[in-house]
């Protein structure tokens, strides 16, 4: 699990940057239109829209452009259709890569995805050659000075989590996809400092590689992460947070 952990953090510190702000309040955006349109507008009675709402907040989007993405969604405003794409393949080394996307053009978008893993050293692959590595998660990421790890052990004990651990500065907490929202809930109400959440595929083993091999299949994962049409990247990657610190 420490693949994804280093990953999914070090991509948060990243989103913070001015560079990639604008991209991911269109990518939080069309989450939000595609939830509501999904499940409905209600953020109360809808997780996947609540989940994208909290992180289009946390990342201060405005509230109207928030309004509009769930309008665009329940049909009260006019709005792109877009749809659900998944992508597999493998980077340099055999890393495993599963690409998340919404799209409203798949014409479009699977001959650019494709071009990307193969201009980066990669392949794109079948329906079904790596999501089996990967299982759905629910993930959060606490800082180490928030808490010790006896009172991490209490907290999981009492929320009835799935697994915990701790990488580098940060404590992990890991939750069945339904109890996501639940346990945020109770982490909000709690007052726990959370760095870093988000539903997450989680890859059943990682493959290690030292900094010369990884830097090429990190190159990939960012090229993915940028396309517009790509709202997750995934990979089996475990690589030193200082490497990917680097990129």
């Amino acid at each position: 699990m420490s693949g994804h952990s280093k990953w999914a953090t070090i991509k948060h510190k990243k989103a913070a940057t001015d560079a990639r702000r604008g991209k991911m309040f269109t990518k939080v955006l069309r989450e939000i239109t595609v939830a509501a349109k999904i499940g409905g507008g209600d953020v109360k009675a809808n997780p996947r829209l609540r989940s994208a709402v909290l992180e289009a907040r946390s990342n201060s989007v405005p509230n109207d452009n928030i309004d509009r993405a769930i309008k665009k969604g329940t049909g009260e405003l006019e709005g792109e259709a877009y749809e659900e794409v998944l992508y597999e393949g493998y980077g340099p080394g055999g890393i495993a890569v599963l690409v998340e996307g919404l799209t409203d053009n798949k014409n479009r978008t699977a001959p650019e995805i494709r071009h990307l893993f193969t201009k980066y050293g990669g392949s794109l692959g079948a329906s079904g050659c790596v999501a089996w590595m990967f299982n759905r998660r629910g993930y959060f990421a606490i800082d180490r000075g928030a808490m010790d790890e006896e009172k991490l052990m209490d907290l999981a004990l009492e929320l009835g989590v799935d697994d915990v651990a701790t990488e580098g500065d940060h404590h992990e907490i890991y939750t069945a996809p339904e109890d996501y929202s639940r346990v945020q809930d109770e982490l909000e109400s709690r007052g726990v400092p959370v760095a870093a959440k988000e539903l997450v595929m989680v890859p059943g083993n990682t493959v290690e590689l030292p900094a010369e091999r990884a830097t090429p299949v990190l190159r990939l994962l960012e090229a993915l992460e940028d396309h517009d049409d790509v709202q997750k990247v995934w990979a089996n990657l475990d690589v030193d947070e200082k490497v990917l610190a680097a990129h």
